[in-house]
């Protein structure tokens, strides 16, 4: 590992006039115009015009990073002062807890010390203790016992209870989503499982064998068009079959003839709009045990010649088992349920304690989709009681993934946000949290044919006349596929999140609701490009187009260093750091220098008010690419600085800057601070688990003089900043965005 000096550059070289900034060549480097012929200087053009800003951000607040579930056994290895300080030097500010368990469909006991439901068998509804007593170090997950869905967007682990073959197993809806609850007819959030054959069958029946509570009124539908239901859900349609709605089940065994003819179909759904409400095996004690749908098993096929049922699902207690799906799943467990080899999900005081959340507000989550309000309630009254600066809360995690209806979770959201404001009413609520997409989030269309998730579930609040309770629209960034990340992915970065940021829009958000992304890389799995130069590039397109286009915080995923693994194309990792088994740091990765540079040179550190402007390049391919991304702030300073970013994986290319407005020009005035890291400094080497940057160099340093005719020289494929005063343009008041920034609290506490 190479540490950074307080001056990575003591020799500089600068040629005044019209020539070119350049660089001292260190031994191995060679100079990439005496390959190339001299070409003329790009211009880097900032609308720099009064009121033009397009952005007003607090650097704490605005960039920030995260922690998710960790590796059983690392806690010990990752909270040491030494390590927190070397994850603080790449620069972040505030920091976003992720919420894990919801993934791998488990309830979180965020507190292990609480109430259960049933203490007698300790089990059912678990609610954390808010008194604070014994020091949070670790929490756990307890896998739900009743679960739906043989996989989601989190895990591919455990597996559904609707066809794992035993008779005593059963899955169960969530009873929060009844009308005891709700407040509404339970038709307005009926509750489905879907079955996934896997591919076309010629289906003639289902089997299914019924708990308690059952299905009084039903419907079996087959799924029409040669797509996946649950991945394109607006391309296809749900059809019933002739002989699938049923008026007046009675539970138990119930086999179907669905239709007189087989027909073809790889998914099945059973969509259910009237219970029972009778009690489950867990007896009527408890009123959430008599509210919902429950079901053992499922059998889907068809009758041979003799009249015998010919059954098309594999019934197994794993992942090989026909797939399933559900709408929700009832957060009852029991102590049994724990599960510590899942991952260890941070105790809040050590969280809070241990010094990564930099002293600042963090955004912290609750389980809401496998948990109950009573328990999330505790969660934020505990934090409040404890004294621990939190700046928002985000409800639930990634109900895309989870194939949660968006009417549903909003029926969640109001549910818990009320329970929450009960005990604090000052907590800022927000979410969904959607995985990472770069377009809008679809689902099987309503009774109106709407089909946005965003949409359907705003105007749930709006309905309701409770869009207040949204402090906040949350969602995560991983961009590219894994295996398909190519270096031309760079060039699309800027425009994926500028238009998700208004596809949110367009959706009906407020434009006085801020978007937050609360967790992003360039992937969701590992490629080797995160580790490469690539990685540092794309995080400067990201941080720069997104708080360009109106973001107003993202979180760096991830704050700890990993272990290197096998990704696609090579060895890498997540974060910043080239990391051993036991979590000791062997070098930085690009990221980190690339970090460094965004919260350290780009903007000036600390809490006070940037603003963001257009910038453009006149620099292009022959395909009419642009090469060069260009991000322009304004610091409290009253430096300008530029984010730039060269494409061009050959050349280096020698800029002019100008800032434009109202017919006056802007240029460097006086001392230009130049920073800039790319393959001249660092290069990654794929070698198994040796992989390793050579070279490995932080980014070099120098100070220029600015003209109006100066001239500085690019890298090729480099991440550079230029920073400095500017003469002949002012760019006014902002007072619009400054309005917006206030309006939106980042990081207060509350």
């Amino acid at each position: 590992m190479k540490t950074e000096p307080d001056n990575a550059i003591s020799r500089r070289e600068f040629l005044g006039g019209t020539a070119a900034a350049t660089f001292s060549l260190l031994p191995g480097q060679y100079d990439v115009r005496r390959r190339h012929p001299p070409r003329p200087a790009a211009t880097l053009r900032v609308d720099a015009a009064p009121g033009h800003a397009t952005n007003a951000f607090s650097p704490r607040r605005a960039l920030g990073t995260s922690i998710d579930m960790l590796d059983s056994g690392s806690v010990d290895k990752l909270y040491t002062p030494a390590l927190i300080k070397e994850c603080l030097s790449g620069g972040w500010g505030s920091m976003t807890y992720r919420q894990h368990t919801e993934l791998q469909i488990a309830a979180w006991h965020w507190n292990p010390e609480g109430v259960w439901s049933d203490p007698a068998s300790k089990s059912g509804y678990f609610t954390g203790s808010a008194e604070p007593t014994a020091f949070l170090r670790h929490s756990y997950g307890y896998p739900l016992p009743h679960r739906g869905n043989t996989r989601n967007g989190g895990t591919e682990s455990g597996y559904s209870r609707l066809t794992d073959g035993n008779p005593d197993t059963y899955w169960k809806s969530n009873p929060y989503l009844t009308r005891r609850f709700t407040g509404e007819d339970d038709s307005l959030h009926p509750q489905w499982v879907v079955i996934d054959l896997g591919a076309a069958q010629e289906v003639e029946a289902i089997r299914m064998d019924w708990a308690d509570p059952y299905a009084r009124e039903y419907e079996v539908q087959y799924w029409t068009g040669n797509t996946d239901a649950m991945g394109a859900p607006t391309e296809g349609a749900w059809n019933a079959f002739a002989n699938g709605i049923v008026k007046e089940g009675r539970g138990g065994s119930v086999t179907l003839k669905l239709a007189l003819h087989p027909i073809s179909t790889r998914f099945l759904r059973i969509l259910m709009t009237q219970s029972s409400n009778t009690s489950d095996s867990h007896g009527p004690g408890d009123p959430r045990n008599s509210a919902g749908y429950a079901i053992k098993e499922l059998y889907v096929g068809a009758f041979n010649i003799k009249g015998d049922f010919i059954d098309f699902v594999q019934h197994s207690p794993d992942q090989n088992q026909t797939a399933t799906y559900c709408s929700s799943i009832d957060p009852w467990h029991s102590e049994a349920d724990l599960d510590v080899r899942g991952g260890d999900q941070t105790g809040f005081d050590l969280f809070f304690a241990s010094g990564v959340t930099n002293n600042l507000p963090a955004i912290v989550p609750i389980a809401m989709l496998y948990g109950c309000p009573e328990n999330a309630a505790a969660e934020i009254a505990y934090l409040k009681k404890r004294g621990y600066p939190v700046a928002y809360v985000e409800m639930g995690e990634e109900p895309d993934g989870q194939y949660a209806m968006p009417e549903d979770y909003a029926a969640l959201y109001l549910q818990f946000a009320d329970a929450i404001h009960r005990l604090v009413p000052e907590a800022r609520l927000g979410g969904p949290i959607f995985e990472g997409v770069n377009e809008d989030i679809k689902t099987w269309p309503d009774a109106l044919g709407r089909t946005s998730w965003l949409g359907r579930f705003l105007d749930y609040l709006k309905s309701h006349g409770r869009i207040s309770d949204l402090a906040f629209m949350s969602f995560e960034h991983y961009p590219f596929e894994p295996c398909d990340v190519t270096w031309n992915d760079l060039y699309r970065e800027r425009e994926l999140v500028t238009h998700i940021l208004q596809v949110w829009r367009d959706d009906g958000l407020p434009a006085n609701i801020p978007m937050l992304i609360t967790e992003s890389n360039l992937s969701w799995n590992l490629n080797s490009s995160f580790v490469d130069i690539f990685g540092a590039l794309w995080l400067g397109e990201y941080a720069g187009a997104f708080l360009t286009s109106g973001g107003s915080a993202l979180y760096y995923f991830h704050f700890f260093p990993r272990p290197l693994s096998r990704g696609c194309h090579g060895w890498g990792t997540f974060g910043m750091f080239v990391a051993d088994r036991d979590y000791r740091i062997k070098q930085y990765a690009s990221q980190y220098h690339a970090s460094r540079m965004i919260n350290l040179e780009w903007v000036k550190p600390g809490d006070e008010t940037h603003h963001t402007y257009r910038a453009s390049s006149d620099l292009q391919d022959g395909a009419g690419h642009d090469l060069l991304g260009v991000y322009a702030v304004r610091r409290p300073d009253e430096e300008w600085s530029l984010l730039v970013v060269n494409r061009d994986q050959e050349n280096a290319h020698a800029v002019r800057v100008a800032f434009e407005g109202n017919g006056a020009a802007g240029f460097f005035s006086g001392p230009v601070t130049m920073v800039t890291f790319g393959r001249e400094q660092y290069q990654w080497h794929s070698d198994g688990g040796n992989s390793h940057a050579d070279p490995d160099e932080p980014p070099r340093k120098m100070t220029l003089s600015g003209s109006v005719n100066a001239q500085f020289t690019l890298p090729k494929a480099s991440l550079t900043v230029l920073r400095g005063k500017v003469s002949g343009i002012s760019p006014g008041c902002n007072k619009i965005y400054d309005a917006l920034l206030a309006q939106a609290g980042q990081g207060e506490m509350y």
